[in-house]
């Protein structure tokens, strides 16, 4: 079972519920995840088997899951994101640096081989936007891309509690320039979007087995379209959760984006109006159209 967030008609109210496999959607007496974690822990059973008992006597919305108004599934306090996880990463950030000079070494080869993982802050509570919400182009880039990401769900101690999807939009130009960029290249309005849905941890049986779909759809033609696999992961996930943990205050709920595999065509750049589909079998399919915010200064 995945566990969304919707908004309720006519009440506006955000609500808590559950989809199973059958894609039959139970609405759940709960504020948000956490909530559902803690129940599930404080009974000593698993997350299923608490779902499980929620929903036996229930009824199903009358609504199916496309009908719904989704809302981002969790208002992660923070998102934290890890870079150069994947070979293919690190290739794509030595083509930018050095112009396409592959047999030059940089300081990505030093991060990829090196013990301590790049783990950079990506978004805030409100700056992260759920499913179908629009993101925002940067004024300033000539090069930007989405990057498809399995985040993790992390507990107030760093325990995995859920996987979700992230789209970890990037401008290559400017992260290309200078590696002291790299927050300007990452971090503005709209830059990052999470969901559709969360996945409990406790009923994955292997977590680098996630399978990663990105589809970029221009004029609702297909343009783009890769696949990835967890298991080409570099890093351990205990392990990015270690060094993000370290002399740090980690915030119930926080997200932490995994590093991405896929990377659209070196002469590829997102324009206004592309949309952006990541599909994690399992968790469901995070879309957002890419925009050029209207009241954009340009100095």
């Amino acid at each position: 079972m995945r566990i969304i967030r919707y908004l309720q008609k006519p009440s506006q109210r955000i609500s808590l519920a559950a989809i199973t496999e059958k894609g039959n959607v139970y609405s759940l007496p709960y504020n948000d995840y956490l909530e559902l974690i803690e129940q599930a822990k404080n009974k000593s059973i698993k997350t299923v088997d608490l779902l499980n008992e929620l929903i036996h006597d229930s009824l199903p919305l009358i609504e199916q899951l496309e009908e719904l108004d989704l809302a981002v599934p969790i208002e992660s306090p923070e998102v934290w994101a890890a870079g150069v996880t994947y070979h293919k990463s690190k290739e794509a950030r030595n083509y930018e640096t050095t112009n396409g000079k592959l047999d030059d070494i940089t300081f990505y080869d030093k991060v990829y081989d090196a013990e301590r993982p790049e783990i950079f802050l990506k978004s805030t509570k409100d700056r992260t936007m759920g499913p179908n919400e629009e993101l925002f182009l940067r004024s300033d880039s000539n090069w930007q891309i989405p990057e498809p990401e399995l985040g993790l769900v992390l507990g107030c101690d760093g325990e995995i509690i859920g996987y979700t999807i992230g789209n970890d939009l990037s401008c290559r130009d400017i992260e290309g320039e200078n590696p002291l960029y790299l927050p300007q290249a990452k971090i503005w309005a709209r830059s990052c979007s999470i969901g559709p849905a969360i996945l409990p941890a406790d009923m994955v049986l292997d977590p680098y087995q996630f399978n990663i779909i990105c589809r970029i759809f221009r004029d609702e033609k297909l343009l783009f379209e890769e696949f990835a696999n967890t298991s080409q992961l570099k890093r351990r996930y205990e392990e990015l959760v270690h060094y993000l943990k370290r002399d740090n205050i980690l915030f119930p709920g926080t997200v932490l984006l995994t590093g991405s595999c896929i990377v659209p065509p070196n002469e590829f750049t997102l324009i206004d109006g592309d949309r952006v589909e990541i599909e994690i079998p399992g968790i469901g399919k995070l879309n957002n159209v890419v925009k050029v915010q209207i009241n954009q200064a340009v100095n």
